[in-house]
């Protein structure tokens, strides 16, 4: 080969290479572009736990995205109350929020089967209907209607059912009991002759302590323990019949989320489910430390009557009916819910309640 027509070609396929470089350069940008989100809880930083749940979605978002996707976390108050999260994703004020849906039942009631209904789904059959059912589906076509799309984010488990500041032994004991409660609990609550409050979980000690309210629930051992209830309050009761299995949210402002390359989308949905079982695998283990320290603390245990118990779920079906009856979103989220329910639970009693209930019988002999 002529010496001269070598190097032509050499020079061409060099200019060839770089024109590919510098052509490559902006194309993967585009597919990983520099992008900055802010995200607002409804939880305080005290409450290292479920404010967490944000915490670790961004970083699992940043880590999956090489930085490129940055969400910065704000506590509940630092952009807006934590009760308006919601109302800020969608308004378009911030791009994202922590948040729990049930918070927004003023809306819709809908909004409350998002988090938990009483007498619903425990932690374990909400994964399993949000995940592998029509949970997350349905819930995203109610949400749509709200600009916002929804990712399930956290969950406590089993809740306690709260703090009182008198004894109650009887249905009757409820009635005129101011409570926070939050969802359509109140609802219920409100059929026995309670007094619903919706109140942030920062503004509960003041308000039970200045006698303001006569109850609150919260979440659990850990949060409640931290946040002095027993400060203020002297019986803890259970379980929280309102929330077996109670879910946090991570939603997003539609529009926002449909611009969002689909890698980063992946991203934050796989950050979201670390966040969703981290924070049971958290409350698992620290709530069984939190219920002795606040045992030890002089606090009263009680568990809710069966009577308590009976008149509740009987409420709560009313309540149901009611809304249903005019709501067609709620109805058809609702009674696909409970068509999972009844065959979830026929498994559930031949799997998980036989074998619990017999490792809890060694516990309590002392075998464990």
């Amino acid at each position: 080969m002529d010496r001269r027509q070598f190097f032509r070609k050499a020079g061409s396929a060099g200019l060839g290479a770089a024109a590919a470089t510098a052509l490559a350069a902006p194309a993967l940008a585009q597919q990983a572009p520099k992008i900055t989100w802010r995200l607002t809880s409804s939880f305080p930083k005290s409450l290292d736990t479920i404010f967490g749940g944000a915490e670790d979605i961004a970083a699992r978002v940043s880590a999956a995205t090489d930085g490129n996707f940055n969400i910065q976390v704000f506590a509940a108050g630092e952009v807006v109350p934590g009760l308006q999260a919601a109302d800020a994703v969608s308004a378009g004020t911030v791009e994202m929020c922590h948040t729990c849906s049930y918070y927004y039942v003023g809306k819709d009631p809908t909004f409350a089967i998002g988090t938990a209904i009483p007498f619903g789904l425990n932690a374990r059959l909400t994964n399993a209907w949000f995940y592998q059912g029509n949970g997350n589906k349905l819930l995203n076509e109610f949400y749509a209607k709200h600009n916002l799309y929804g990712m399930i984010a956290g969950n406590t488990g089993a809740q306690m059912g709260g703090w009182f500041r008198k004894e109650i032994n009887t249905v009757d004991d409820l009635k005129g009991v101011k409570m926070r409660i939050a969802g359509l609990a109140g609802k219920v609550i409100e059929k026995l002759g309670g007094v619903p409050q919706q109140i942030a979980g920062g503004d509960i000690y003041p308000a039970l302590e200045k006698g303001t309210i006569d109850a609150a629930e919260w979440i659990g051992p850990y949060d409640d323990h931290k946040l002095g209830f027993y400060k203020v309050a002297k019986y803890y009761y259970y379980p929280a019949f309102w929330e077996g299995g109670p879910s946090i949210h991570a939603f997003v402002n539609l529009a926002k989320w449909n611009e969002l390359p689909k890698a980063y989308q992946t991203a934050l949905q796989d950050a979201c489910a670390f966040a969703n079982t981290n924070m049971m695998a958290k409350y698992d283990l620290k709530n069984p430390v939190a219920i002795k320290q606040i045992v030890s603390e002089g606090t009263t245990l009680r568990p809710f009557s069966q009577d308590i118990l009976d008149a509740c779920f009987k409420a709560s079906t009313e309540v149901y009916a009611g809304i249903t009856a005019s709501n067609p979103d709620f109805k058809k989220i609702y009674e696909d819910q409970v068509a999972f329910k009844k065959e979830a639970y026929l498994w559930m009693q031949l799997s998980e309640y036989t074998y619990d209930t017999f490792m809890m019988i060694q516990q309590r002999a002392g075998k464990l």
